[in-house]
């Protein structure tokens, strides 16, 4: 409990013989106009008889235009009361005088004062020496302001730390966090404390190096190392300590309170997501296939894919793929993908769709794929299978389609025709020939056919029926 402390006393002068003389009038009123910011000369009754305002904001308020006026009436009604008091207090001489702040209601708003009242010149004559407080009201909402926002800031770092303690606790995933200088640990969810069977608590304060066999050791140290100059290390495969097997270890520091801090995840190597007895045997055959699997989100975001994918796409690792856009390989940038989810959300799967895909160097082969959509519980997944046909294609010539007319026809024209003419003749052979390439790259799909050219489907059925090219294709979708 805190003791009150008691206020300290009051001092008066002590020495009559340094006083000054008696004081002049006009003295008395400019020691009084330079106490306060407003000075009023008050009957015993309470009324003004004169005022000295050292402030000119305080003037433009009205203050001077006071005289002849009851006190009691410049002020609000709150503060009435106040005036009276002060009114009885300097009269009767009661006590010592005290600051009291009132309010004046002006044009421009309520204005605080702070009044010192005493008589003088025999009781007759009151003085009330006033202080303009706005500043320090003004500072005083400053500070309530700035306390309030301190408040809610501190409610919101509670709710982020209550979500992130929430969220840390409840994931499945192992994950530790130890300080980047000494190696130790300083939090360990209770996932963690599972998968190295430690007691609730006892792996904070441990050197970060003992989860793992003594033999691997020297590895993370030195993968931890790593991970403090760059951010896009590959997880580590290494072997936990007492026998329990295999795990991805991957690290990541940052920063808290200018604290160097590492983030460790850990994930057992040969962990099966589902509990099924033919899941291992499945992912074994997916993985050994010798066409290209791969599993994406709805966003196109790899989650998985075979060592076929990744031999295919050039890439070192299946680390590489994973968490990277599909379109970064698969297809003609801005058109197969498109036309190919389109599908996929239209129908629920493709079959056999030529397409292409880009190598990490740069080289392109034609390939084939299928895909298909697999609905979730938090979503859609699309699997797809991708096949090299680039041999296939280059042994197997494809028939020429006979050209409307060749360029060669088109120039011995000069001379026979208008130029107009030609220039028509010449817009009808290169409408002809993109709109049969349109439709053998869609497998005669009008509607996609029409997507890619950049049309209507009306305006394409309306150049098809000119160019005669109806019996070209097998169905308008």
């Amino acid at each position: 409990m805190t003791t009150p402390v008691a206020p300290l006393p009051r001092t008066a002068f002590s020495r009559p013989d340094v006083m000054p003389g008696p004081l002049s009038a006009d003295d008395s009123a400019s020691l009084m106009s330079a106490v306060g910011d407003v000075t009023f000369i008050l009957s015993d009754a309470g009324r003004i008889l004169d005022v000295s305002v050292s402030q000119v904001e305080l003037a433009g308020q009205g203050f001077a235009q006071w005289i002849g006026a009851a006190w009691i009436d410049t002020v609000t009604i709150e503060s009435r009361a106040k005036i009276q008091e002060m009114l009885a207090d300097a009269t009767a001489a009661a006590s010592a005088p005290r600051w009291r702040q009132v309010n004046h209601p002006t044009a421009g708003g309520d204005v605080p004062i702070s009044y010192l009242t005493m008589a003088v010149g025999g009781g007759d004559r009151l003085i009330a020496v006033g202080r303009d407080m706005r500043g320090a009201a003004a500072m005083q909402q400053r500070l309530l302001q700035a306390q309030q926002s301190l408040e809610r800031d501190y409610v919101r770092l509670r709710q982020i730390e209550t979500r992130y303690r929430l969220l840390f606790d409840m994931s499945s995933e192992p994950v530790l966090i130890a300080d980047a200088g000494t190696r130790r640990v300083r939090e360990a969810n209770p996932a963690a404390h599972r998968l190295l069977d430690a007691a609730e608590g006892s792996l904070v304060g441990k050197a970060l190096a003992t989860i793992v066999d003594q033999r691997d050791r020297d590895d993370f140290i030195a993968y931890l190392g790593a991970c403090e100059v760059t951010d896009d290390l590959v997880p580590a495969t290494l072997r936990l300590g007492k026998g329990r097997g295999e795990a991805r270890i991957s690290a990541r520091l940052f920063r808290q309170a200018r604290a160097p801090l590492l983030l460790v995840r850990i994930a057992l190597a040969d962990r099966v997501s589902s509990d099924h007895p033919h899941d291992a045997a499945l992912g074994a055959v997916v993985e050994r296939m010798p066409d290209a699997f791969v599993l994406v989100d709805r966003d196109l975001i790899v989650l998985s894919a075979n060592s076929a994918f990744v031999e295919l796409a050039e890439m070192p690792s299946l680390d590489r793929v994973t968490g990277e856009n599909l379109g970064t390989w698969l297809g003609r940038p801005g058109i197969d993908l498109d036309i190919i989810m389109g599908q996929l959300h239209e129908h629920g799967w493709v079959r056999n769709v030529a397409t292409i895909l880009r190598g990490l160097t740069g080289g392109e082969e034609e390939v084939e794929l299928s895909a298909v959509v697999a609905p979730a519980g938090d979503g859609e997944y699309f699997g797809f299978t991708i096949r090299s046909i680039g041999r296939r294609l280059h042994t197997v010539p494809a028939a020429p389609r006979e050209a409307p007319r060749s360029v060669e026809q088109l120039t011995e024209l000069v001379g026979r025709m208008p130029l107009k003419d030609i220039v028509r003749e010449s817009t009808d052979l290169i409408e002809r020939l993109c709109i049969e390439a349109a439709l053998a790259y869609t497998s005669d799909n009008r509607a996609s056919a029409a997507e890619i050219l950049g049309v209507s489907r009306q305006s394409l059925y309306s150049k098809l029926h000119r160019h005669r090219l109806g019996n070209l294709v097998g169905g308008e979708d």
